[in-house]
């Protein structure tokens, strides 16, 4: 199993958005980088769900249920999507503020590659987040 960060904006889809829905697919990346890691992703992985922009903060987590295909909001056969489920919105988010003062997190790509929007996470980062969010 792999972990992953993604990130939305809350005002345009926040982790309320997908606990009401349950289930989505991830469009809208329009980065290369941000693709790949897309396509590296598979069934059963896990994503930390960040809100960007507005107080930014690790508030829960998703699931991947599908694996990457063609993103259906564009015919720039470039991008893909996949499709994340609502796992927990976390009592506690971690902040971004939290997350650059803990040594354990200093080499994070969202500290390393602050605008990805779809970003590889270690298990060790993954577990120290968690722990964090008193999960």
């Amino acid at each position: 199993m792999n972990y992953w960060l993604i990130k939305s904006e809350p005002s345009t889809y926040s982790i309320d958005n997908l606990k009401a829905e349950k289930q989505t697919f991830w469009s809208g990346v329009r980065n290369y980088a941000a693709r790949n890691n897309m396509q590296a992703m598979k069934k059963g992985d896990i994503c930390l769900f960040y809100h960007s922009v507005t107080d930014p903060a690790v508030v829960g987590l998703a699931k991947v249920v599908k694996e990457s295909y063609q993103d259906p909001t564009t015919d720039e056969p470039a991008w893909v999507v996949v499709d994340v489920q609502f796992m927990k919105k976390f009592k506690t988010p971690v902040t971004l503020p939290q997350i650059k003062q803990d040594k354990k997190l200093a080499n994070m790509d969202l500290l390393r590659l602050s605008r990805l929007s779809v970003q590889s996470v270690k298990k060790d980062e993954y577990e120290h987040i968690l722990k964090l969010a008193g999960e």
